[in-house]
């Protein structure tokens, strides 16, 4: 559920849309788009902090580059500066966030915007296309982001691991994206969808004092689902290595062999 997704935000644009304060850290604020995020990849999120070592300063929003795959922060090294082998924490359910031993203190403290273009998710067709015996299903590739083009924030959370064998070494910061149940049409795609977080809940979902309000954790405001799309595209996508404007083309609704370029 929700492993890829397309963003053409890039630092400067962000502080200036967002009125936040750049923390990225790099020499370049002119980051490509990247239209086949992946897990594990770094990627640019907002979150609302006090200055350091206050808490008396009204916080401000920062754009903060992260790790996507949540690494909680008692997590014990795998060996030396790797945190943990396996399936990242790419996603988090929003009706299981609270009491989830890996995501509790981070939707007490820690939570952020994910901004995106939208996102994949894939239909399996349950008959091979390989024949009766032996063949594979055909995932189908679709792409889901508002209609009139504009930038979703996704609700997320996120944690601060250190390795405690090496205390001198730098802090890693990685997020998760929250999910919930999809609404209306998005139902064919796939029964999961990220959270979105309308402008009007920022300031609470941001809110590093306070825990969540427990209703932004609910279903998604149908009035801002309905304003999402979803469109067919091609398989290039299924390949992490691929990447540009084209992933996101519309296709035309091809039958499964057309999609694996069988017929």
């Amino acid at each position: 559920m929700c492993g890829r997704y397309a963003t053409t935000a890039n630092p400067s644009r962000l502080v200036a849309e967002l009125d936040a304060i750049d923390e990225t850290e790099t020499e370049n604020p002119e980051i490509p788009p990247n239209y086949n995020v992946a897990p594990t990849t770094q990627v640019l999120t907002v979150v609302m902090r006090h200055d350091r070592g206050r808490t008396d300063d009204e916080p401000a929003r920062r754009i903060r580059r992260m790790r996507w795959g949540l690494i909680p922060g008692w997590t014990k090294a795998a060996e030396p500066g790797v945190p943990v082998k396996g399936k990242p924490l790419f996603n988090a359910r929003a009706d299981r966030a609270t009491t989830a031993p890996a995501f509790r203190d981070a939707v007490k403290h820690r939570r952020c915007l994910v901004p995106m273009d939208g996102w994949y998710e894939w239909v399996v067709q349950p008959h091979s296309v390989l024949g009766a015996e032996g063949g594979r299903a055909a995932r189908l590739p679709y792409y889901m982001a508002n209609a009139d083009g504009s930038r979703l924030y996704m609700a997320g959370l996120w944690s601060v691991w250190r390795d405690r064998t090496q205390p001198a070494g730098d802090p890693l910061m990685s997020c998760t994206v929250v999910t919930t149940d999809a609404l209306g049409d998005l139902t064919r795609i796939h029964d999961r969808m990220p959270l979105p977080m309308p402008q009007r809940h920022w300031a609470a979902w941001l809110d590093p004092d306070h825990p969540a309000p427990a209703h932004l954790l609910g279903p998604p405001d149908e009035a801002v689902v309905a304003e999402i799309v979803a469109r067919p595209v091609s398989t290039l996508v299924n390949n992490v290595r691929n990447n540009g404007p084209d992933l996101l083309a519309r296709v035309q609704d091809p039958t499964p062999g057309e999609q694996l370029g069988l017929l």
